[in-house]
């Protein structure tokens, strides 16, 4: 009872009325108002001004006009070294009193937070400031602007491309901002639109005096497959790839750099004058118009070949003068052909000039000039009736064109293929790089044409075919074809022979048939149109024996001999095509006949 007793009356207490300061409570109270009035008045989260107390190498202390002095680390210093004890600084309270009673700022945010505000502010008024480059990143530059990360792109250093961005890292710039991301807090800074202000001025004088025809010097800025941009001092124009030089260009590097100075001539432009052409090779004299005075038609030039077509090959036998060698002055040769069988881009070849038009700077150059002629000598080489190997080229529907050599074609026409064969297409009798036999029958030298022959090797086996297939005598033959009226026979010696339908008809009373053999007689014959005209019937109509050819009495009208039938066997084992062999057959053939006679 007596403890319980004893707590109650400490809690009765009244502490206040114990004076041990000597203050009475009233007077207490209005010392604590007088003191707390010394006091700035701070709220959490917003940035005040204080004054640097003292600076140790790990802390900051700052008086804030607090009851408690805020601490900063020396490290969010750093980019002050003069700082010293005295100066004012901003700090932001991020809290009043920790765990241990302790006033808690930072120096680095209350910078960013009024960096940030500045930088609204200078993105609304346009205002240039200062920033330091710290670093290269990609695409740009790293700025410290205000104590804030900035971004300046590549794009945005300069009104001419850059090539190297660390030369700017290091150094103070000027720039203005242009653009804020609000919820990311990113921000874009430029150097080039200060420079773009002053440049316009200059473009405006700039394109305002242009001419055409004024040279001007300008600076290479950038170097494409088609052409070079070049600064004329705020103004950009572009010299064409064809108007760097006279030569043929590659490509532009092989004439400029860039960053070269150099003097152009102004081409042309548009109405607003945004688009600029520009000229350098315009300042040099044309080469045409150096050219030797004395170069004339039929004289030798060498060059190199610098484009190739199909059609033929330019050669440049100075800068910037060139001539064309057709395809058909490459070779004496007719057959057609394309220009890269005969040379490829950087050959040099030698040739002949054959026009020459300095008023519209144009040249004509041949290679095959400076070789023979075949055709100058023609006659010599391929006179009428001699025999020659020709290699066969193509074909057309009226005949064979051959090549005798380089340059020389002859026409065999169709009718002069074989004696005896009928050819509706030369197709049919040879193939495209045969070799065959040819003699030679006519030459057209103004024409350069030859006209030649094959079957001219041969004896024209007609001339013993008149002797042996004279009308009236009677052969062996065997029904190959049908027509509407007649039939197809063949005969010795690889003829064919036409019966008429009523001349088929058998002494049975029936028509012969397709593939029969019978004996015919020669009722006509015509050697010019090569044309043999034979009967069965006539054989028993006249009351004939059916003699055969090879059987015939000698009292016959002019039926070969009966020593031929040896001759007649062997000729007709080949009844196709009469080879030289059955010609040599035929003609001994034809001489027994006569000696018969």
């Amino acid at each position: 009872m007596a403890e319980n007793t004893t707590l109650q009356g400490t809690a009765d207490f009244d502490w206040d009325a114990l004076a041990l300061d000597g203050y009475s409570k009233i007077e207490r109270s209005e010392l604590s108002d007088i003191y707390e009035n010394t006091l700035t008045s701070i709220t959490e989260k917003e940035v005040v001004e204080g004054t640097v107390v003292l600076i140790t190498k790990k802390e900051v202390i700052i008086n804030i006009g607090y009851k408690s002095e805020g601490i900063v680390a020396a490290s969010e210093f750093r980019y002050n070294s003069e700082l010293k004890a005295g100066d004012l600084v901003d700090v932001y309270v991020e809290c009043q009193e920790d765990k241990s009673g302790q006033m808690v700022v930072s120096h680095k945010t209350a910078r960013m937070h009024k960096a940030w505000i500045r930088v609204n502010d200078v993105l609304r008024t346009g205002e240039v400031i200062t920033g330091f480059v710290k670093c290269r990143t990609k695409g740009g530059l790293i700025v410290d602007v205000f104590g804030i990360e900035a971004f300046l792109p590549g794009s945005q250093i300069d009104v001419k491309p850059i090539r190297d961005y660390d030369i700017y890292v290091g150094k103070n710039m000027e720039f203005k901002v242009v653009k804020i991301n609000q919820e990311f807090r990113n921000v874009v800074v430029s150097h080039k639109a200060l420079i773009e202000a002053e440049l316009e001025e200059q473009k405006k004088q700039i394109i305002s005096g242009l001419e055409k025809g004024q040279v001007l010097e300008g600076t290479v800025k950038n170097i494409t497959s088609y052409g070079v941009f070049i600064d004329l001092g705020g103004v950009d124009g572009l010299i064409h790839i064809t108007d760097l030089s006279w030569g043929r260009v590659n490509h532009p590097e092989e004439i400029v750099e860039l960053d070269q100075k150099l003097n152009v001539v102004i081409l042309d432009f548009d109405d607003d004058k945004k688009r600029i052409a520009l000229g350098l090779k315009q300042l040099q004299p044309h080469p045409w118009d150096a050219l030797d005075t004395n170069l004339q038609v039929g004289d030798k030039v060498s060059g190199k070949v610098v484009v190739m077509a199909d059609y033929g090959a330019f050669i440049e036998i100075a800068l910037g003068v060139e001539g064309l060698i057709h395809v058909s002055e490459m070779s004496w040769s007719q057959h057609l052909r394309s220009a890269q069988d005969f040379m490829s881009v950087g050959d040099t070849v030698e040739a002949v000039i054959l026009t020459l038009d300095r008023e519209e700077r144009k040249m004509s150059l041949g290679i095959k000039q400076s070789m023979p002629d075949p055709w100058s000598d023609i006659e010599g080489k391929y006179s009428v009736a001699s025999k020659h190997q020709a290699k066969v080229r193509n074909f057309t529907n009226f005949g064979v064109f051959v090549e005798l050599e380089e340059g020389v074609d002859g026409l065999i026409h169709i009718s002069d293929l074989s004696w005896q064969k009928k050819i509706k297409h030369p197709s049919e009798f040879c193939k495209v790089g045969d070799e065959m036999q040819v003699v030679v029958l006519e030459i057209d030298r103004e024409n350069r044409r030859i006209s030649l022959g094959h079957k001219q090797l041969e004896e024209n086996p007609w001339d013993v075919f008149e002797t042996v297939f004279t009308e009236g005598t009677i052969h062996q033959g065997t029904i190959i074809e049908n027509k509407d009226k007649s039939g197809i026979v063949s005969l010795p010696y690889g003829v064919e022979g036409i019966c008429p339908s009523k001349h088929l008809r058998k002494e049975d009373g029936t028509n012969a048939a397709l593939e029969e053999t019978l004996d015919f007689k020669v009722i006509e014959f015509n050697k010019e149109s090569k044309k043999i005209v034979v009967s069965h019937t006539r054989i028993f109509e006249e009351g004939e024996n059916k003699p055969t050819a090879s059987s015939a009495k000698a009292g016959t009208k002019k039926a070969p001999g009966s020593g031929t039938s040896q001759a007649v066997k062997a000729i007709n084992q080949n009844n196709e095509k009469s080879t030289l062999g059955d010609l040599d057959a035929l003609s001994a053939l034809k001489e027994k006949m006569e000696k018969g006679e």
